[in-house]
């Protein structure tokens, strides 16, 4: 694996545990009311995001490895260019449901080169 491509399924990686662990006990009222919870979060996706986005152009089988990353990318763009459009609703559901699914494809995928350092 090209270190490049460590390097940004490292950071895909570090801001999914951030995620997990800024929402750790959290419910959807608690996103809903506090708008720094609501910004961490939406800046952590935009991280991933991009991660995957740089991931696609740079090793095109290892991005295909990652679950709907053509979604992930998109909500990347939603996130930056239609921040006004964003739906709370969504935003957590993708922290319940498909966060912990990526998560364990980016720890396979690091795991498959001997563990998760840069």
């Amino acid at each position: 694996m090209r270190p490049e491509t460590r390097r940004y399924l490292y950071d895909i990686q570090q801001a999914a545990e951030s995620l997990l662990e800024f929402t750790a006990g959290k419910t959807f009222s608690d996103y809903t009311a506090d708008p720094l919870l609501r910004a961490a979060t939406e800046r952590q996706f935009g991280i991933i995001g991009e991660a995957v986005s740089k991931l696609a152009n740079l090793d095109a089988v290892i991005a295909s490895c990652i679950t709907e990353y053509r979604r992930i990318i998109a909500f990347r763009n939603i996130l930056i260019h239609q921040y006004d459009s964003v739906d709370d609703r969504l935003v957590w559901d993708l922290l319940r449901i498909k966060l912990p699914i990526l998560s364990l494809e980016i720890e396979a995928l690091l795991g498959e080169e001997g563990g998760s350092g840069i």
